[in-house]
């Protein structure tokens, strides 16, 4: 069974103590002192041109269609939606891309309910697909993670790079190998809560550095629960394999911290965010 299928319909629930809200200041707070991206002015009386409507104006001019690009933000990975409705309401102009259609349903639901301007897109990231450039991209929650080859890494920051407005940054965070073999690893983790429990179960491959998962969830479902099984597969990195792929992408390293101390990683740290910047376009522009 694929990931994230039936496991959507209670993943906000086993999420409700993830600090979105901070992730999102400190995302903003990154994208402010690091990015190209500006949050738009979202006005009943003026509205704005978000999610790339200047391309379809026939008026709009070149600087318009240029910003409207450059202030854009994608969500790679973005699941339920919950952390690119917190950038939109920050006045990020947003586009989600997810893989699992039964994550973008619930991202969906929140858009009519929260009557945001967001596009979600059902992509792989491996095969991202956009109609322009953006000025962010941001893929957290050891999204990442999620590429077992070293080759897929590669292709997708590839496309990222290509993706990404002169000079735009990425940010994305990922679990270390030494999450998965020293914390996380050969372990299982147990929940209940009144209308659903899971049961995680850790099987840790150590040459190949991944960590497979299976999930054991019981929803209830009127008087009775229901009970699914998915089985999740991710990688470790370590911080130099993961610098090497940002480089050899065309991106150049601009930041890196412990995601939980937002100081210089050690040895220990757990998660890491990284900021990187496209240099080839700017290169270009500037010797053109």
């Amino acid at each position: 069974m694929e990931a994230y299928t039936d496991f959507a319909s209670v993943y906000d629930i086993f999420m409700d103590d993830v600090p979105y809200q901070q992730w999102a200041d400190f995302l903003a707070g990154l994208i402010e002192r690091y990015g190209v991206s500006k949050p738009v002015r979202r006005d009943k009386e003026t509205p704005d041109k978000g999610r790339g409507e200047a391309f379809y104006d026939k008026d709009a001019s070149e600087r318009e269609l240029l910003d409207t690009e450059k202030n854009l933000v994608l969500d790679l990975g973005c699941g339920t939606g919950t952390l690119t409705e917190l950038l939109y309401r920050k006045g990020y102009d947003m586009i989600g891309v997810d893989m699992s259609q039964e994550m973008l349903n619930i991202a969906l639901s929140k858009r009519e309910q929260e009557e945001s301007d967001i596009l979600y897109l059902c992509q792989d990231m491996r095969d991202l697909d956009l109609y322009s450039t953006v000025g962010t991209v941001i893929s957290v929650c050891d999204s990442v993670n999620y590429l077992l080859e070293d080759e897929e890494v590669l292709e997708t920051f590839c496309l990222v790079n290509n993706y990404l407005y002169p000079g735009g940054i990425f940010i994305f965070d990922f679990n270390t190998i030494y999450k998965y073999e020293q914390v996380i690893g050969d372990t299982t983790i147990a929940e209940n809560r009144e209308d659903c429990s899971f049961i995680w179960e850790n099987l840790y491959h150590e040459k190949q550095h991944i960590n497979e998962y299976d999930l054991t969830v019981f929803a209830r479902e009127g008087e009775l629960f229901r009970r699914f099984t998915e089985t999740h597969f991710q990688r470790g990195y370590s911080l130099e394999e993961m610098t090497d792929y940002v480089e050899k992408a065309g991106m150049r390293i601009e930041l890196v911290l412990d995601a939980d101390t937002h100081k210089e990683p050690v040895e220990c740290s757990e998660r890491i965010y990284i900021v990187a910047r496209e240099v080839c376009k700017k290169a270009e522009q500037e010797d053109s």
